[in-house]
Order: structure tokens, then sequence, then C-alpha cells
């Protein structure tokens, strides 16, 4: 009676391998990026494990499984690190335009600020103002800062106007500078948190951004 249970045992263990196999081989399993075997046991063992749909449906869910040890020792360039800004400014707009009372919106993102100018015919320029600054807050990584104003008729083609530049654009940052200034003449809302300004700026730690820009302003 051992000796057949041990048989059984032994004959599924087998089925069970060789059902993972091939599933691996079928891409159906975990994915092993670091070209390593997945050893959760093991803390040093490298693993990056991609369990991406290659279908690419947009109601897919996103998930990515890593650790300390696929990092460490090696080059992780900026191009790895990058976000798409181009998608962000085009959910950040289409989500402002659902807002009450937001009839457009033009949205840059750099590489740590979001500019948003939007149309409203809003009663509370500083309630709107807020939810459009949240809008686009909880898009973007949140070590940027946001900037909105509803002047929309004298500023929305000075946001345009960036769409062609980069970060790297010689005059970009005092042109942006320049920009927010205008900007910040408009309702920014409410502050983000005790520790913060309108913005997202710290307030305790250092000077905030926009008081940067006003200093380098009277330096000119």
């Amino acid at each position: 009676m051992k000796k057949t249970l041990i048989t059984i045992g032994l004959s599924s263990i087998i089925a069970l391998t060789g059902c993972a196999d091939k599933k691996e081989d079928q891409g159906l399993g975990a994915k092993n990026n670091a070209g390593n075997p997945t050893n959760v046991n093991n803390p040093t063992q490298y693993y990056d494990e991609d369990y991406r749909n290659n279908d690419n449906k947009s109601d897919d869910f996103g998930f990515t499984r890593t650790n300390s040890a696929t990092i460490d020792g090696r080059n992780i360039s900026n191009k790895d690190a990058s976000i798409d800004r181009e998608q962000l400014s085009d959910v950040i707009s289409k989500l402002s335009v659902q807002i009450p009372n937001v009839n457009d919106a033009a949205t840059l993102v750099t590489d740590e600020e979001v500019l948003v100018v939007y149309d409203t015919n809003t009663k509370d320029r500083t309630e709107t103002a807020d939810q459009v600054k949240r809008t686009a807050m909880s898009i973007v990584p949140r070590y940027y800062h946001v900037y909105v104003s509803d002047d929309y008729q004298n500023l929305a083609q000075d946001v345009e106007n960036f769409s062609t530049l980069k970060s790297g654009s010689k005059g970009i940052d005092y042109t942006i500078e320049q920009t927010i200034k205008r900007m910040l003449k408009s309702p920014q809302g409410y502050k983000m948190s005790d520790g913060e300004n309108e913005n997202g700026e710290m307030i305790n730690d250092k000077r905030d951004h926009h008081d940067n820009i006003h200093q380098k302003m009277d330096n000119r």
C-alpha cells in the first residue's frame, strides 16, 4: 500500500513539473528578466519577474516584481527611470476638463513641473484651481510641483509653445520661470499639507520655488 502511494506521489510531482515547464516555454509563467531562476527563499538571488500580458490590452492590470539585488551593481540609466511626459500631459488635460466648470485645458509636463492653464466659468476660482491642481498632483510623481492658471486667453498659447522644446533647450529654465511667475497671479488653490504650499513645495525646509523665481527675477 505504501509503495502504491509513493508511486502515485512521484508520478504527480513529475506531471506537475512537466506542466510548469511547458507553461514557462509558452510564456504563461513568470518571466525572469535577470536570466536566473527565481528564488524568493534566497534574498541574494536575482529576480525580476514580469507578468505582462503580451496582448497589451488597456484593461489589463500592471504588475512588476523586483528586489534590490536586481538593481545593485547594475547601471540604471535615465531612460530606464524616465516617464512619458506626453502621456501624462494628455491624461491631466482630459481629466481636468471633466471637472465642473472647466471647458478647456492645456498642460505642460517638464522634468519637475506641471503647468496647467484652463478655461473656466466658475464662481469659485480658488476651489476650481484646487481641483485642477490636485488632479494633476494625483497623476505625476510626488516630487513634481504643479502650477495652475485660469488665465486661459493669455497663457494657453505660451504653454503650447513649449511643446516643441526639450529640457536642455537654451534658456528654457528662464522662460518657464517667467511663465510660472505669470501663472502665480491666478489662484493656486489651497495648501497641499501643513508642510507644503499650494504648489506642493516644502515650506520650512527651504524657500518656496516661486519665491526663488521672484528672487531670480529681481537679480537680473
